[in-house]
Parts: structure tokens; C-alpha cells; sequence
């Protein structure tokens, strides 16, 4: 991948943490709250080049490599979930996918629009009966001369409130293949959403197409290969922007356990203190770090282009969000009457990691495909064992 200097790309990461220390995080209460990532906040994103931020620079992108695109992910997850949540749609699940599967006409059309922030991208994939079971869409897709026709409905996708192109997955009686949908195409419209445990900022909403004419340029890779080959490129790009969210939100909640531990008394001391307050904080510490080394072995495979990077990305985004929930729910204990109000970020933190457990494969899903990896790797491998 083409990359600007290494000078170059410490200085986006770096601006990506203060950016996210003085002007994301005083914000990520009132965004939670209102339910709306602000357009202003969106388009300094852009113009930060934040948006591009993993996308090559042949292609308007600031070209980081996977472990500083990762830092710069915790550095706006620990500030704000749903902020994070725009890097993750945006920049991984479409941006990145468009860069490993579009044609080269495709690339030119979008990506530069998408690498700057002028369009705002979404990813299509679900609906009221697929989730973790992709491949069971029902939004359907039919060739007419030198368009192709789209009918169907999607539900709960991240950001379709303010999308400009959605990536959308569609079947022909069981070939899918994936396109690439302009909001102002006739026949698409937008239901917004409300009402959601986290990510109550991501501007979540329904995309329904009707009789929806995409031109035969958009199709994405080829036909029948939109679950094989341009879904689980989407979901790879998306798991590891999701694991290291997970390390964001466990170290946020992690302050916060601690800044509230060595300012509150109980009994006459800090409840610092006591040893099971510091049992908490002591998993704690040792889970973060372990999660943010797991982020980075995938991120190091994934720069290596190994096999095994797929995978790795399943353990981390795997071990990153069930941590973030422990971690989360052990701020919410420390702090107790104050973890559960929302002047306090602990329970928003809460709140946030549970959706890491469900979004981009469930935690029983990414188990599932674990197990049957060590199953693979590891079983009859020790020495004298009869089978």
C-alpha cells in the first residue's frame, strides 16, 4: 500500500489523539444524549484527513499501516464510541474494502470523495432476518439491460442517516453480489432509527429500495461473489477496527475506575484501598494490556499479509470486547450509585461495550470459528498422543 512518510503519519496519529482529547471527549456525553454526531464534528474529521486515514495516498488517503490506523482508533473510541463507530464504517468496513476488491474505474469514481470526507460511506449488510447469517438476505438484485435492479429493505446500519453511498449486499436467488448505491439513486429511502442501548449517535437508520436502477459499472467485484469475497473482506477491515475498540473502551473505563478509586472515601479511607476494589483494577490493568497486544499481533499479520491475520483479528476482536464488558461493568461496580448515572461516563462506557459483543459477528460467533480453528491447529499435536 502506498503510504506517506513515517513522519507524516505520526503526526495524523497524534493529531487524532488531541483531536479526540479536546474536542471529542468533552462532546461524547451530549452525543449520547441527543443522539446526534454533529455534522460540524463529521466534516473536521474529514478535513483532518481522518476519514482517509487507512486508504492510500494514490487515492487521497493519509496511508497509515494497520498499527497506526489501530492507535488512532482507540484514541477516538476512548474518547467517544459513536465517533469511533464512523472510522469503522466509513474507513474500514467501505473504504478499505473498495481499495482490497473494486475495479480501478470504481476506485477513481469514489474512493478520493470517500478518502476526503466529501461523501460519507455505509455498510448494507443486514436486515430484519440476517445477521450473523449473512448469507440468508433477502434484499434481491436483477439484471435489465445495462442496469441492475435492486428491491429490498436493510435495517440497522450505522451512519445510513447521513450516508452519500451505501455498499449493499443483494441475492439472485442465492448468487449474492455486492453494489455500490448513491443516495440520490430513485428509489431509495431512509427510515431513521432511535432508541438503541450504544451507538446512539451512529445516525442508525432503514434503507428500503424500490425498483432501484444501479449502474452495471457498480456492481462490486463480479457476480456471486459478494458473501464469499467482498463480505468477509468488509467484516475482516470491520473486526479489526471493532477489536480495537474494545481496548478503547476498556482503557476509558479503566481511568475512570481508577481516578474514581483514589479520590473516593468509604470507611475512613480511599476505597482504593480495599483489596477487592484493587482485585478489579488489577484484572483490569492485565486485560487491556493483553487485549491491546492481541490488537497488535493481528495488526502486525495483517501488515504481513500471513494467513493467519484473519484469524487473529477473530481472537482480538473476540477477547477486546468481552474484556471491554468486564471492564466496563467493574467501573460501573467501583463507582456504584454514580456508575449508574449519566453524569458519570462509566455507565455510558457500559453501555457501549455490550454492543461490541454483538456488532461485526457475536461473541458466539467469533467463538465458534475459534474453536473450530484450534480444533484444526491443535488437536493430535502432542507428542506420543494415539488418535
Amino acid at each position: 500500500m502506498q503510504r506517506a512518510s513515517e513522519e507524516l503519519r505520526a503526526d495524523v496519529v497524534a493529531r487524532g489523539a488531541a483531536f479526540a482529547r479536546t474536542e471529542i471527549a468533552p462532546r461524547a456525553a451530549e452525543f449520547d444524549r441527543t443522539g446526534i454526531l454533529s455534522r460540524e464534528v463529521v466534516q473536521q474529521m474529514a478535513d483532518a484527513g481522518f476519514l482517509g486515514a487507512s486508504i492510500p495516498v494514490k487515492w487521497g488517503g493519509q496511508g497509515l499501516d494497520a498499527l497506526e490506523y489501530g492507535e488512532l482508533t482507540e484514541s477516538i473510541g476512548k474518547a467517544c464510541a459513536s465517533t469511533r463507530a464512523l472510522l469503522t464504517v466509513h474507513t474500514s468496513l467501505v473504504g478499505e474494502t473498495l481499495v482490497d476488491r473494486a475495479s480501478n474505474r470504481l476506485k477513481e469514481k469514489y474512493l478520493p470523495d470517500l478518502a476526503t470526507g466529501r461523501k460519507i460511506g455505509c455498510f448494507a449488510l443486514s436486515e430484519e432476518g440476517a445477521g450473523s447469517d449473512a448469507a440468508s438476505i433477502t434484499t434481491t438484485y436483477r439484471k435489465q439491460g445495462d442496469v441492475f435492479v435492486l428491491n429490498g429493505r436493510k435495517k440497522w446500519i450505522s451512519f445510513a442517516g447521513i450516508a452519500d453511498l451505501f455498499l449493499v449486499m443483494a441475492t439472485d436467488n442465492g448468487t449474492n453480489s455486492a453494489f455500490l448505491v448513491e443516495r440520490d439513486m430513485a428509489g431509495v429511502e431512509i427510515q431513521p432509527m432511535s432508541g438503541f442501548l450504544g451507538n446512539r449517535a451512529t445516525h442508525i437508520a432503514e434503507i428500503s429500495f424500490t425498483e432501484v436502477e444501479v449502474p452495471a459499472e457498480n456492481l462490486v467485484s463480479a457476480i456471486g461473489v459478494g458473501f464469499s469475497f467482498v463480505t468477509n473482506t468488509a467484516l475482516f477491515h470491520g473486526r479489526y477496527s471493532i477489536a480495537w475498540a474494545g481496548v478503547a473502551i476498556a482503557q476509558a473505563a479503566l481511568e475512570v475506575m481508577c481516578t474514581y478509586a483514589t479520590g473516593r472515601e468509604q470507611f475512613g479511607v480511599k476505597i482504593g484501598a480495599h483489596q477487592l476494589v484493587q482485585k478489579m483494577v488489577a484484572d483490569a490493568v492485565t486485560q487491556v494490556g493483553a487485549a491491546r497486544e492481541l490488537c497488535r499481533r493481528a495488526g502486525r499479520l495483517r501488515m504481513e499479509r500471513s494467513p493467519d491475520a484473519v484469524m487473529e483479528t477473530h481472537v482480538a476482536k473476540y477477547f477486546s470486547s468481552t474484556i471491554a464488558q468486564q471492564v466496563t461493568s467493574d467501573a460501573v461496580q467501583i463507582l456504584g450509585g454514580n456508575g449508574c448515572w449519566d453524569r458519570y461516563p462509566a455507565e455510558r462506557l457500559f453501555r457501549e461495550a455490550k454492543i461490541l459483543e454483538i456488532i461485526e459477528g457475536t461473541s458466539q460467533l467469533q467463538q465458534l470459528m475459534i474453536a473450530d480453528y484450534g480444533y484444526k491447529k491443535f488437536a493430535g499435536n502432542e507428542p506420543g498422543w494415539e488418535r
